[in-house]
């Protein structure tokens, strides 16, 4: 299997990626969670009202031990259309093509985000966004999508010296599953991580944790490359907020590998986003720290130290003495509808830890008497489980497919009772 395809960057593919993993449950070595309902006073929060101050803790300990700050809105956001095509896909849908501009200048930077409408909406319909790891032209054929200027990883077919070409259209298809969203009702709106930081050791030299460190009060070494992206998912959903073709208030945030790592993150800060999906998040996502099965904090943070603060390095040898794990993390979701997901074959991200972080964040759920994965067991392959809390695992590898995209595509019917048609 290439591995582009498994979101991989070929220019940083260091020794440690091939570091040993342990993939047996017998070795995995004991450690006990944190309890997100336990106070630093050590009362247990027993209401959804106490819960909101829980949450700003939890939040902070993120911040601080993790993924570093998060800032607000950049001063002066603005927004310019690049191009609208109302009969887009066979006259199916309006592709929308929008700079995202950080600043009032023409000349700061900015972020490209492709938006997809079905054409036959009668009111704002929902969307489903997040970003994507090889520009906009790589999630359909369609000619008229702009190909990124920017630097891209190289790897996959269309892209030369860091640059994508029109060989590189339609690359990854099958992973956003357009035509199914027109015609189930949703919209898309997608956009390239790089635009916000370059995916590499030294991509923060160019990102906007630099360009933008003085607008925004943080210098690059406070946050992480992580936090760029999600910081540009808010950004993206600013923009959708100003959309009168959108339902601002029915917006599923989804991610996939790493950049489903940063959309838990966003919906973390940003509780705007009404249902939030993890697939195949792993390790720094969905995946318990404590679990040392498949990839560990250890070989995340060498293999791509630009992902976290310098801080989390500290708990490369012993994640126990995080403050926090990633059900935490999961919690901070509540009461929004959460979707977990898993591959059979992907084991680096560790399929049992990410059922375990949803499991471990039901007692949160349970204070807003919201229902949870209503099992205690890993369901089946291909058998998925839950309510408001959802999870599956799935036959195959480390992506995102068709039947992922049927599974969420039910979900947000469930939960937003049906999309705008």
């Amino acid at each position: 299997m290439a591995l582009y395809t498994l979101g991989i960057n070929f220019c940083f593919l260091p020794a440690s990626a091939q570091m040993p993993a342990n993939y047996d449950e017998d070795k995995i070595k004991p450690y006990q969670l944190p309890d997100p309902l336990r106070m630093e006073n050590g009362k247990t929060v027993t209401s959804s009202k106490q819960w909101e101050k829980q949450r700003i803790a939890i939040l902070n300990l993120f911040k601080t031990h993790v993924y570093g700050a998060m800032p607000g809105k950049v001063a002066g956001l603005t927004f310019r259309t690049l191009s609208v095509d109302s009969m887009a896909l066979d006259g199916k849908a309006i592709r929308k093509q929008i700079a995202v501009i950080f600043g009032k200048d023409a000349n700061s930077p900015k972020m490209e985000v492709l938006l997809y409408l079905p054409v036959e909406a009668k009111s704002p319909v929902p969307v489903f966004a997040g970003l994507n790891f090889y520009g906009n032209q790589t999630v359909h054929t369609d000619p008229g999508i702009n190909l990124p200027t920017g630097w891209i990883a190289n790897g996959p077919t269309g892209v030369e010296n860091n640059i994508a070409n029109v060989a590189s259209r339609g690359f990854q298809t099958e992973r956003w599953q357009l035509e199914e969203l027109i015609s189930r009702g949703y919209g898309l709106a997608t956009a390239y991580y790089g635009d916000l930081e370059p995916d590499h050791a030294e991509g923060w030299k160019t990102g906007i944790r630099t360009t933008l460190a003085k607008s925004l009060g943080l210098q690059a070494q406070e946050w992480s490359a992580i936090g760029a992206w999600a910081w540009g998912l808010s950004r993206m959903m600013d923009y959708l907020e100003t959309e009168p073709l959108v339902n601002a208030r029915q917006v599923a945030l989804t991610g996939h590998s790493r950049l489903g790592k940063a959309a838990l993150w966003a919906a973390a800060n940003d509780t705007r986003f009404a249902i939030v999906i993890s697939n195949n998040s792993g390790e720094g996502g969905a995946a318990l720290a404590r679990r040392n099965y498949g990839e560990t904090v250890e070989v995340i943070n060498t293999s791509f130290p630009h992902w976290f603060v310098a801080k989390f390095k500290e708990y490369n040898k012993d994640p126990n003495q995080l403050p926090v794990d990633q059900h935490m993390l999961l919690a901070l979701m509540a009461p929004r509808p959460l979707y977990v997901a898993s591959a059979v074959e992907d084991q680096w991200a560790d399929p049992k830890g990410e059922f375990l972080g949803a499991k471990h964040a039901e007692p949160v759920y349970q204070l807003f008497n919201k229902k949870g994965l209503g099992v205690v067991q890993m369901p089946d392959v291909n058998q998925p489980v839950g309510d408001v809390v959802a999870y599956h695992i799935r036959s195959g590898k480390h992506d995102i497919n068709a039947y992922d995209w049927q599974q969420y595509l039910n979900f947000a019917d469930r939960h937003f009772n049906n999309p705008a048609k």
